[in-house]
């Protein structure tokens, strides 16, 4: 997976004593680049705008104070959407039976890009994955990027949450 943004560890205290997870932290652009923040609630429940305005107060607050970053760039904290990176062996692990699109750094079996199922994550680290009816063994290792697929089952099973969110 890719490496760590060298502003993770600055963020990241303050971001996990707010209530959140940081999925990824990226930078956008060059000209006038855009330090994006994705997070979600360590309690599994939705994001809303206030929890993503919070965060990017408390962060500007430490940005500001740092000072880490010399010129000009923009700040957005979002949530990771429901076609969703995955980027930690847990993300994986969450996710089992999911449709996902996901590269590798190195061929796996021949093939750098795989579109299927998440079937488990093994002990040693690896991805066993399906897709057209092969089951390949990835290791974690080799996985470039990785995101959820927008499926029919996935928006259905947000409707869903969302219902039981409003009774």
């Amino acid at each position: 997976m890719p490496d760590k943004h060298p502003l993770q560890d600055l963020v990241e205290p303050i971001i996990d004593q707010m209530g959140f997870e940081i999925v990824r932290v990226m930078t956008i652009g060059v000209q006038n680049p855009t330090l994006q923040i994705m997070i979600e609630r360590k309690d599994r429940k939705n994001l809303v705008v206030d929890d993503c305005a919070a965060v990017s107060r408390a962060v500007s607050e430490i940005l500001d104070e740092k000072d880490p970053i010399k010129n000009r760039y923009s700040l957005e904290v979002s949530s990771p959407g429901l076609d969703r990176p995955l980027v930690t062996l847990d993300h994986f692990k969450r996710f089992c039976n999911y449709e996902t699109k996901l590269e590798t750094k190195t061929e796996v079996e021949g093939r750098k890009r795989f579109k299927g199922k998440i079937l488990n994550v093994d002990e040693a680290d690896n991805i066993h994955f399906v897709m057209d009816d092969k089951e390949y063994c990835i290791p974690f290792a080799t996985v470039s990027k990785a995101k959820l697929v927008l499926t029919d089952e996935l928006l259905d099973e947000y409707m869903k949450a969302q219902e039981e969110i409003e009774l």
